[in-house]
């Protein structure tokens, strides 16, 4: 069995600590949120849903890395705007074999965690369609239970690569492996870039935003605009019709309320500017109007404004 911590256990790190927990494995959980990390330790991690419905005891649960030690697999599971502390954290549990996972919505945290630790030791992950929420302290649901993407940020050896991938196989998630990276996080880029968005400003779910009309006119002016800058960037996306995969994956979730909008209803930071915010900043690099996706991003962060600090 291999030791893993997961920085950053929200809903999605709660997920793969309860199933890789489940399969045997040494499982340590870090989280910001200390009734969430006491309640962990006190009665357990309850995971509900397309997994089944489980409640497992962890190795450690709490706020900070200290007194975990080596480990075998860290993930990072954080926001994309905590991935700079949480990678600080990280440092202390990193030893000569490690693999550490970024797993974020949207652009650039793979590089922001390469600026603290060895690039060659870190792995981008990429997950969708498990549509996870925390139901309470200690307690998650997730509506699907789709694949694990993830490849090399550099230098990583395959055979670290695919040790990894076995902690996550072991413990049932399905896998594959991506030597192009960057389609990799393109092809879940342009699902998120049409539902994260329209759901944070709409308040609908997923299907909800697919039936709307008025609501799925905005998701796919987001969608276009984000693939046609993935193709003035050069990235081929190997979906077959773009708009047809983003269809077909949203509607195996139709009750998913995306994480964007999960923060938002709560009166919390969402990942806007990692998600949709990406679009028109590539966008103007590269002579793409996004004129969508920066209405968008506008709406989502003048309501954020108004958020408690």
């Amino acid at each position: 069995m291999s030791t893993v911590a997961i920085v950053g256990c929200g809903a999605m790190g709660s997920v793969y600590a309860a199933l890789m927990a489940s399969a045997g494995h040494e499982v340590h959980a870090v989280t910001l949120w200390p009734d969430h990390a006491e309640a962990m330790r006190t009665k357990g991690l309850r995971v509900e849903g397309a997994s089944g419905d489980r409640t497992v005891q962890l190795a450690s649960a709490g706020t900070t890395t200290d007194a975990i030690g080596t480990c075998d697999l860290v993930i990072i599971a954080t926001k994309a705007f905590d991935v700079e502390a949480a990678a600080r954290s990280c440092v202390s549990l990193i030893g000569p074999e490690t693999v550490v996972q970024t797993i974020q919505n949207g652009l650039g945290s793979p590089e922001i965690a390469a600026s603290i630790l060895d690039k060659d030791k870190i792995a981008v992950g990429v997950v969708g369609g498990f549509g996870a929420s925390m139901r309470g302290p200690g307690h998650v649901h997730h509506n699907g239970l789709e694949m694990i993407r993830f490849g090399a940020l550099a230098g990583l050896p395959l055979r670290r690569l695919q040790a990894a991938a076995k902690i996550w196989e072991h413990s049932g998630f399905k896998v594959h492996l991506f030597d192009d990276v960057q389609r990799m996080v393109w092809e879940k880029l342009i699902m998120n870039v049409t539902f994260s968005g329209t759901t944070c400003v709409t308040g609908l779910t997923i299907g909800g935003v697919m039936a709307d009309p008025n609501a799925w006119q905005v998701a796919l002016g987001c969608a276009t605009e984000a693939i046609a800058v993935a193709e003035a960037i050069g990235v081929v996306l190997d979906v077959g019709d773009p708009i047809e995969h983003i269809r077909k994956l949203g509607g195996k979730i139709p009750d998913a309320r995306p994480s964007m909008l999960l923060d938002h209803s709560a009166g919390r930071r969402g990942e806007v500017d990692a998600i949709n915010g990406s679009i028109p900043r590539l966008g103007k690099q590269y002579g793409v109007p996004t004129p969508i996706n920066e209405t968008v991003v506008a709406i989502i962060k003048a309501r954020e404004a108004g958020f408690a600090a």
